[in-house]
C-alpha cells in the first residue's frame, strides 16, 4: 500500500484498515501502519481510536452496518430467513480476514441489533422458544462467518495451465490412495480438487443452514 497524507477521520481509517486486512490479514492492521499509511504519527490516529480494541470494533461495526436486510415480507419464515442469511453473507464474504469480527457488535451496534431482531422474530414465527431461537440464531450467525473466514478458496483462483496443473497434482494424489481404505475419497477423487463454483458452494451452505432449521422444528 502507498502511503499518503489525508485528512484524518473515523471512516477513513476504517476504510484503510479494512483494505489492509483485505490484502494482507487483520494482524497487519495496527494503529502505527495505519499511522504510516494515512501519513501522519501513531498519536494522531488516538483522537479517533483509544486503542487497538476500539479500532476492531469500529471495524467489526461497519461490517454489521453493511448489511443490507431484505424488507419483511409475506413470504414463508423460512424464505424470509435464507434472504436474511444470504445478505449477512454478501456483506461479509469480501472480508475473510476480518468477518469473524461481526459478532463482537451485532448484539451491540443498532444495525447488529437489526439483524438480531429479524432472525429471531422468524425463529420464533417458526415455532422455538426464546431460549431455542437464541441458540439457533447464534449457530446461524456463527456458521455464516465460518463459512466465510474458513472458505477453502479464497482470494484470486489460478487460472490457465497453472491451474489445470494444480489439479493433475491433487488428483493423482488422491488416486493414489489405497482402495482398501479410502475407496469413497477414491470415488471423489475427480471432484474433491476441482475449484468449485463459489456461488454454488455459499448457496449450497445457506441451504444446508436452513434446512437444518426446518429438520429442528419436528424435535
Amino acid at each position: 500500500m502507498v502511503k499518503r497524507s489525508v485528512r484524518l477521520s473515523r471512516d477513513v481509517i476504517i476504510d484503510c484498515a479494512m483494505t489492509l486486512a483485505d490484502a494482507e490479514g487483520l494482524e497487519a492492521v495496527t494503529i502505527r501502519r495505519l499511522a504510516q499509511e494515512n501519513g501522519v504519527t501513531p498519536m494522531a490516529m488516538y483522537w479517533h481510536f483509544n486503542d487497538k480494541d476500539s479500532l476492531l470494533d469500529g471495524l467489526a461495526e461497519h461490517l454489521v452496518a453493511s448489511v443490507r436486510l431484505p424488507e419483511p415480507g409475506g413470504s414463508p419464515w423460512d424464505g424470509q430467513l435464507r434472504e436474511i442469511l444470504q445478505a449477512f453473507l454478501t456483506a461479509i464474504r469480501p472480508h475473510p480476514a476480518t468477518a469473524v469480527l461481526a459478532l463482537r457488535r451485532i448484539l451491540v451496534a443498532e444495525p447488529g441489533l437489526r439483524l438480531a431482531e429479524r432472525v429471531l422474530g422468524l425463529l420464533r414465527e417458526a415455532g422455538f422458544g426464546p431460549a431455542r431461537a437464541a441458540e439457533v440464531g447464534t449457530f446461524l450467525m456463527c456458521s455464516v462467518i465460518t463459512l466465510v473466514a474458513a472458505d477453502p478458496s479464497p482470494g484470486p483462483m489460478l487460472a490457465g495451465e497453472a491451474r489445470e496443473e494444480m489439479l493433475r497434482q491433487k488428483k493423482a494424489m488422491l488416486g493414489a490412495l489405497s482402495p482398501e481404505r479410502y475407496p469413497n475419497v477414491i470415488a471423489a477423487a475427480p471432484f474433491l480438487p476441482a475449484c468449485r463454483d463459489e456461488d454454488d458452494y455459499f448457496a449450497l451452505n445457506l441451504d444446508l443452514l436452513v434446512q437444518g432449521v426446518r429438520g429442528l422444528r419436528r424435535d
